[in-house]
């Protein structure tokens, strides 16, 4: 027997292994769990997945949250560090930045002089650029009894803001499989066609909520970094100013 004729039964032999293995891979591809190495919220009905993320972020330490809402009051961009005692970081509305510090019950803001002298209403006068610039750029502590200390304070109540912002409204739904940044996430979707909002759960590790996109397009929101520690404390006495008893009114 010839060298040709071994290799030509020896490709004919190799011919049916060859599909045999190719329809045994296609049979396990189209078996495969999509849940496999995740955690397997992606399993659960919407309300369970909704009620697992709920239970994840109140049970967190610390969150990032950061984004766009939409109120009657007008649209407002944060990005906030919160935990349980406190938080840290800016809010932006009508073109304006300001940040905000909460140790405890003790609330700082912190803004440039243009915002203060528009809070003085006397915006160009001399008095308020006089109280601008000793404002500017100081944390100036918010007085408990002020009527803007609790509307300030919600940007940094933790247990509050999620609360409030993470509501769902209508009948719940699953929804397709998607991403926020490298991490794959399970969607819930309220009422038709997600119109009362829709929220992206983690399929890695704990099902925090990533991502929210909030009823009527009042604004979207991101969340991470969950359980990170940050650091939080009173800024030093040269860095605050004591306003009174009553910060400037807009």
């Amino acid at each position: 027997m010839t060298t040709r004729s071994l290799s030509v039964r020896a490709r004919r032999a190799a011919l049916p292994v060859a599909l045999c293995a190719g329809l045994a891979a296609a049979v396990t591809a189209c078996s495969s769990d999509p849940d496999e190495g995740t955690n397997g919220v992606g399993k659960l009905s919407a309300t369970e997945i909704e009620g697992k993320a709920r239970t994840a972020a109140d049970g967190a330490d610390a969150v990032h949250l950061s984004g766009t809402l939409v109120s009657k009051g007008g649209t407002y961009k944060i990005d906030m560090r919160l935990k349980k005692n406190g938080a840290t970081g800016t809010v932006t509305s009508k073109n304006t930045t300001f940040g905000l510090l909460r140790v405890g019950d003790e609330l700082y803001l912190k803004a440039d002089a243009g915002f203060w002298a528009h809070r003085d209403g006397k915006h160009g006068s001399g008095s308020a650029s006089a109280a601008g610039r000793q404002l500017d750029d100081k944390y100036v502590k918010v007085p408990s009894g002020d009527p803007a200390y609790q509307e300030l304070r919600g940007f940094t109540d933790k247990s509050a803001l999620l609360k409030g912002m993470l509501g769902l409204q209508g009948e719940l739904s699953k929804g397709d499989r998607s991403k926020v940044g490298e991490v794959g996430t399970i969607r819930v979707r309220a009422g038709k066609d997600g119109e009362g909002g829709t929220l992206d759960v983690s399929l890695q590790g704990t099902p925090y909520p990533l991502r929210f996109e909030r009823a009527g397009g009042a604004g979207v929101l991101e969340l991470g970094d969950w359980n990170q520690d940050f650091p939080l404390a009173a800024p030093s006495k040269g860095a605050t100013v004591d306003y009174g008893s009553r910060l400037p009114k807009t």
